[in-house]
């Protein structure tokens, strides 16, 4: 009885499993409290010069090699709080990158490690603070 029972909930979470989609960031615990990580567990920041839901970054030219875009994967489609918006990287090609309830993410080129956070507060970037 109990292999059924255990058979039946490894099946269940399988299914799940197969259903559910990789959001393109996630939240992580930090001195900050909590921010928005991409999949390495390095920081995001928003920039003051974006507003909220506007069609394209407003971070262009010097701004984006210093301060890369969360890029989508080819392919990629926007999902529930999460957006895709045009961006010119700094390879100068159109590009997808991924906001978060309108606000485009990006790095910090002099974030070396998961868990830097070196960026705040300059150039109008700011960590990414997750609301609970």
């Amino acid at each position: 009885m109990l292999r059924i029972i255990a058979g039946a909930l490894l099946l269940s979470t399988l299914s799940f499993a197969a259903y559910a989609t990789d959001d393109p960031a996630k939240v992580a615990d930090s001195k900050s409290g909590k921010i928005w990580v991409d999949a390495n567990g390095m920081t995001l920041y928003t920039f003051s010069k974006d507003k909220k839901g506007e069609a394209a970054s407003a971070c262009t030219g010097k701004c984006i090699a210093e301060w890369p875009p969360l890029l989508a994967a080819a392919g990629a489609t926007a999902s529930g709080d999460w957006t895709l918006l045009p961006v010119v990287d700094k390879d100068g090609k159109t590009k997808q990158m991924w906001a978060y309830d309108g606000m485009p993410f990006y790095l910090f080129v002099k974030d070396k490690k998961a868990g830097d956070i070196t960026g705040n507060g300059d150039d109008g970037f700011h960590v990414a603070k997750a609301t609970e």
